[in-house]
């Protein structure tokens, strides 16, 4: 059997130390399906003191973390770290630059310096491995690397944050409103202390990137994706969705699809949709991540699972760490970097559908004719308007579900709404998942 692969693992929180017990759970068998042993010989994290209950006194302990990027005894660096610069950035250069193979999980890392990182991994021969980073243990990255290398890709979406999905089906489950289910999954451990990057869809944004460059053959673009949470999303929307056959969820997509200049582009968002209940999408609950891909060839695929938490998570790392002692790897964007294209960003105003729109209006007469006036206006048909009994502060929910249309009619009617002594707040716009 050929010398064991030797790991230097950077980070020891959630992910970090599931790695560790996942090796040590599996040796045996992680030995036999990659041909030779994998052995953690290094790591390094921010207390070295902290008890994380596992014996860490059989793996040499560096202070400085970017240091294992040259420790001698090092074939590939796992780097649990997290974050989209700083050490984990630093140490993920040092890595590739010194010919290492680099296994990660940082989603934010790739979604920002994704096309450095594979150019330096080409260039020294390396190994790039991200599994981890999109749905956890859902082998997503390389389902759609490999599994559908041979299709042309038109759309690829899906539920990517589980923080979200779980308030979403906490919402819906027990009619309560956004607020108080964000206080319960912070209790719980389901959202951070600070939760903004998953509910206003950062988190999942992230992720949509590094899919779209995967799926796409584009260079990851972060900046390009349009991001819309769910802190706006009421208990009264999601007794309307389900009044409607349709359940609320926050869904990254990427397809492709005009640009301004009418030639080919990309379209990214993540932004709640209404999803009907006939799609599996509808079905998946709590903080469960599933994704779909659709294919020319082989049709809709749906990849579903555990998107978080130790043990999925650190299934996926060592499922890279596998690939690399078995020496399978290639492009860590599924084709070499210098064939990534620059995606150009579609034109979303000419995206066309059905939409979910949510006003809280003053109950007053004339109401009803002035949204319906600026609909009219904007040229968006209307299929159904709901207006329900005023509520304690004496407003009144009114929604409406458009017939199919471009979406920037929608977007021109709510502008013409804008200012509106009628309207209270923000309304809320969906799009209806086709």
């Amino acid at each position: 059997m050929a010398e064991a692969l030797r790991v230097a693992l950077a980070g020891l929180g959630t992910v970090g130390g599931g790695v560790v017990r996942l090796l040590d759970a599996n040796r045996d068998l992680i030995t036999r399906r990659a041909g030779r042993a994998i052995e953690i010989v290094a790591i390094s994290a921010r207390d070295r003191s902290r008890d994380r209950g596992i014996d860490l006194s059989r793996f040499a302990w560096v202070d400085d973390t970017s240091a294992l990027a040259t420790h001698p005894d090092v074939d590939v660096v796992a780097e649990m770290i997290g974050g989209s610069d700083g050490p984990a950035l630093t140490l993920a250069r040092a890595t590739l630059a010194a010919g290492r193979g680099l296994v990660t999980a940082n989603k934010a890392m790739l979604a920002h310096h994704g096309l450095e990182l594979a150019e330096a991994a080409e260039r020294a021969g390396a190994a790039l491995k991200f599994e981890a980073a999109v749905a956890g243990g859902i082998p997503v990255i390389k389902g759609l690397r490999d599994g559908a290398a041979a299709n042309e890709i038109a759309r690829v979406y899906g539920i990517l944050n589980g923080t979200c999905n779980f308030i979403l089906s906490k919402m819906e489950a027990e009619g309560r409103d956004f607020a108080e289910v964000l206080a319960e999954a912070q209790a719980l451990g389901f959202a951070e202390v600070d939760p903004t990057f998953d509910i206003d869809g950062i988190d999942a944004a992230h992720k949509l990137s590094i899919l779209a460059s995967v799926a796409f053959g584009t260079r990851p673009a972060f900046g390009d994706v349009v991001a819309q949470g769910i802190r706006h999303v009421l208990g009264a929307d999601i007794a309307e969705a389900a009044a409607l056959g349709h359940r609320i969820r926050l869904i990254g997509l990427a397809e492709s699809g005009p640009d301004n200049s009418g030639t080919g582009g990309l379209f990214q968002r993540v932004h709640p949709h209404l999803v009907p209940l006939d799609h599996p999408l509808a079905h998946v609950t709590g903080s469960t991540n599933a994704v779909v891909a659709e294919g020319n060839f082989v049709g809709r695929l749906l990849f579903q699972g555990a998107g978080a938490g130790e043990g999925p998570t650190a299934s996926a790392v060592v499922a890279d760490l596998i690939d690399i002692a078995r020496g399978e790897y290639g492009p860590p964007f599924a084709m070499p970097a210098a064939s990534l294209t620059v995606p150009h960003p579609a034109d979303s105003g000419e995206r066309r559908g059905r939409a979910y729109v949510r006003f809280m209006v003053e109950d007053r007469v004339g109401v009803l004719a002035e949204i319906a006036a600026a609909m009219r206006d904007a040229g968006v048909s209307i299929e159904s308007l709901i207006q329900r009994g005023a509520t304690q502060d004496g407003r009144v929910l009114v929604a409406i579900v458009t017939h199919d249309g471009p979406e920037r009619c929608v977007a021109q009617a709510l502008e013409r709404l804008r200012g509106s002594q009628s309207v209270a707040g923000q309304p809320l716009w969906m799009p209806i998942l086709g």
